[in-house]
């Protein structure tokens, strides 16, 4: 097996690692545990998660500088500490680490071109100053911008692998027929593709500002269809007062205009299609699009089923990440395959 076809392989393997990952992320905010682990890159003061409430008390007292929201006398469990110690030990233990050895498997290699070494390089980059915004997450005490910054910079840091893993397909001989797009046709959906990506991760981003920021969940109401949703207390608009207050509705707008983009550009790729019969590149536009579409009915779903004893159904709030995750990564990959077009195929 050649180098690049052992960084190939590996930078897959990379990809699966980061979803889970990513996925770990969405589950700690659901159980509450994005600071029960106070400290970074330890627990406690320790490497392992078993930390007893008694143990968790001497360490406030020694470290009265590091007491974070909840007060020193909040008490983690084990459950809680542990997905957080088991979400840092594969960003920073295996994925950290695998991306170091990639960069430089694929540095010594004599197969490797200009465009795998940069993406490798910028992986290797994008890796390191996740750790940083990581640490800068602990610090913050999980604030509402800090996490929305970190996932930003996870997404950031697979669309990296994603364009090495296409990047490594080329130099191997050509690329896969599912991203191998048709020149003319990329030309002329580049700069639209690159558009539908950033008003996706820019949906993203609000829209864990708002998971991340207290009662910001609720800005727009429980009170059922519609004064809650699709309405925002009962009103389409609302005079924008409080950013942080009101970034609710601030995300549903953003949401509604990624939404709307998304539908009339599937109309505009049906359009092509009469023309280009058989174009991948329309099919990663309306499977965006399917996927958006469906996120939107999580989302409100998430609003509709609130109960006031139970409150929020959280596990749908893991499921809204990622499909939100999955549109942007989507979409951001058919621009890649726009960027690097090739007629070759596998």
């Amino acid at each position: 097996m050649s180098s690049l076809e052992l960084s190939k392989k590996l930078t897959a393997w990379m990809l699966i690692v980061t979803a889970v990952v990513i996925g770990l992320g969405g589950l700690i905010r659901i159980y509450d545990a994005g600071e029960s682990c106070p400290d970074w890159p330890t627990c406690f003061g320790t490497w392992g998660f078993e930390v007893s409430e008694e143990e968790q008390g001497d360490w406030w007292e020694e470290n009265p500088d590091e007491v974070d929201s909840r007060g020193s006398g909040h008490r983690y469990t084990t459950f809680q500490i542990f997905t957080e110690w088991f979400h840092r030990l594969l960003a920073g233990a295996i994925l950290g680490p695998l991306v170091l050895i990639n960069w430089y498997l694929i540095r010594k290699s004599e197969d490797s071109e200009g465009e795998v070494l940069l993406a490798s390089t910028i992986s290797a980059v994008l890796i390191i100053w996740q750790g940083a915004v990581g640490w800068l997450t602990v610090e913050m005490d999980n604030l509402h911008w800090s996490v929305a910054l970190h996932l930003s910079s996870a997404l950031l840091f697979t669309m990296s692998l994603v364009w090495l893993w296409i990047s490594i397909c080329r130099a191997g001989g050509g690329l896969p027929k599912w991203i191998c797009f048709d020149v003319g046709v990329s030309a002329k959906w580049r700069l639209r593709i690159l558009l539908l990506s950033l008003g996706a991760f820019i949906s993203i981003f609000s829209g864990t500002f708002v998971s991340t920021t207290p009662g910001a969940n609720s800005g727009c109401g429980v009170s059922g269809f519609p004064d809650s949703w699709p309405l925002c207390q009962g009103e389409f608009v609302q005079p924008i007062d409080d950013l942080i207050a009101q970034s609710k509705m601030i995300h549903r707008w953003i949401v509604g205009i990624v939404w709307t983009s998304l539908i009339v550009a599937s109309y505009f790729a049906w359009k092509d299609w009469m023309d280009c019969p058989g174009e991948v590149i329309f099919r990663w536009i309306w499977a965006s699009a399917g996927i958006f579409t469906a996120n939107v009915a999580v989302g409100a779903t998430y609003i509709l089923t609130w109960d006031m004893e139970e409150g929020f159904f959280e596990f749908l709030s893991l499921v809204h990440l990622m499909l939100a995750s999955l549109t942007f990564l989507a979409l951001a990959t058919t621009w890649v395959g726009c960027s690097i077009s090739n007629e070759e195929v596998v």
